[in-house]
């Protein structure tokens, strides 16, 4: 009798609710909803590059029901068939680039999806808004970055969105620890750490044409510590090296260590390599005044360890690479882009300004690690404005 007086009332008089951590469930509840909906609103999508990028967002755009995919672009005529086959695309239309004019003319068509090589993105991003189609690029928009502003600008006039998003933004480990640093539990930041080492090491053919480790991989880690932050940094000082001889041959790096100032004192660290051979390492930690968040790594199957012989305790490998370790701040991404098309949501959650910011403290960090000096950042009010 001596815990009776503990007794609870009865958990159907009680509402516990989701916990927030448990976004799985919370997908389930809001694909449960929609079973009791009579909404018919379809969104019919042309993407443009089934490459490394395009066959993530294929993979989302294919499983998603308030998606038909009416175009598909790629200049490799030899994967439109089995495309076709593998998706179940048989209402798709297979084109090649140079057969794309259809696809700016055609009414129905309400979004594009850029993942084609960088140099062909200027003229599709263009194309499509001037034809009122909603646009999601893969970074960047344009190689040049007046050409960018220019981009956003049309987007403006014409109406449409123009998305070019940060994936690990989406990520729901990285937004909690972001919320938490907002709401102030760790106090101001004074370091903030982030930790991004590639798996498994690109082909020499795909960094030629990259944009180099400080655009093509730097970028990432340098918008999670912005957007975090809530600010940009006034100081960079960066270190680089090539230890692969074929990478060093294409005068890239596969080594970087940055550092970033921020105007409220808070100083940044990326610990960059091209090649993890433990897997796809992702480590993002604030730490200040009143204790310390850190978002670490994630393994595929994480409840399962052993014990054989003597070698220790032995268990689950990381992620071995991007499109598995983000596959749902992949998903998330492209929601989010959908209901920018609908109307759903009027602001991108990553803004056009953002995205050029981030390349000029990529640029700023590449001339540092060139130079070996420290880069000093201005912003004025033009950097915060499109």
């Amino acid at each position: 009798m001596a815990s009776q007086k503990f007794k609870d009332i009865s958990p159907y008089k009680r509402t516990i609710g989701t916990p927030p951590e448990d976004y799985l469930y919370s997908k389930y509840q809001k694909d449960l909803a929609a079973q009791a909906t009579t909404s018919t609103n379809v969104i019919n999508v042309a993407i443009f590059g089934i490459g490394r990028a395009g066959t993530i967002h294929l993979t989302s755009l294919a499983r998603n029901p308030r998606v038909k995919i009416l175009y598909i672009v790629d200049d490799i005529v030899e994967k439109h068939k089995k495309l076709q086959d593998y998706w179940s695309l048989h209402d798709t239309k297979f084109l090649t680039s140079k057969q794309s004019d259809v696809i700016y003319s055609d009414p129905k068509l309400n979004a594009v999806v850029v993942a084609s090589p960088t140099f062909t993105h200027e003229h599709i991003v263009k194309s499509a808004l001037n034809a009122k189609k909603a646009v999601f690029c893969e970074k960047p928009i344009a190689e040049e970055r007046e050409v960018c502003i220019e981009l956003y600008k049309l987007a403006k006039k014409v109406g449409k969105p123009l998305l070019t998003a940060f994936n690990r933004r989406f990520d729901p480990s990285y937004a909690n620890l972001r919320d938490r640093v907002h709401k102030g539990e760790v106090g101001h930041v004074q370091t903030i750490k982030v930790c991004s080492r590639d798996s498994p090491l690109p082909t020499i053919d795909y960094l030629k044409c990259s944009g180099g480790i400080f655009h093509d991989c730097c970028v990432h880690d340098i918008d999670m510590l912005c957007w975090v932050l809530g600010e940009f940094p006034i100081k960079v000082s960066s270190t680089a090296y090539a230890h692969v001889e074929e990478i060093k041959a294409i005068d890239d790096f596969d080594t970087v260590s940055v550092t970033l100032l921020y105007p409220s004192g808070t100083i940044g660290m990326i610990d960059l390599s091209r090649n993890s051979c433990y897997g796809y390492d992702q480590r993002l930690e604030a730490f200040g005044p009143r204790g310390m968040i850190r978002a670490d790594n994630e393994q595929p199957i994480h409840c399962v360890d052993s014990q054989v012989g003597l070698n220790g305790i032995k268990t689950a490998p990381i992620w071995y690479s991007f499109p598995s370790r983000y596959r749902l701040a992949y998903q998330n991404e492209m929601e989010h882009f959908l209901d920018l098309v609908e109307g759903k949501v009027t602001e991108p959650f990553v803004k056009g300004h953002e995205n050029l910011a981030v390349n000029k403290i990529a640029s700023a960090a590449e001339e540092s690690a060139r130079t070996g000096k420290f880069v000093e950042l201005t912003w004025t009010k033009e950097d915060f404005e499109i």
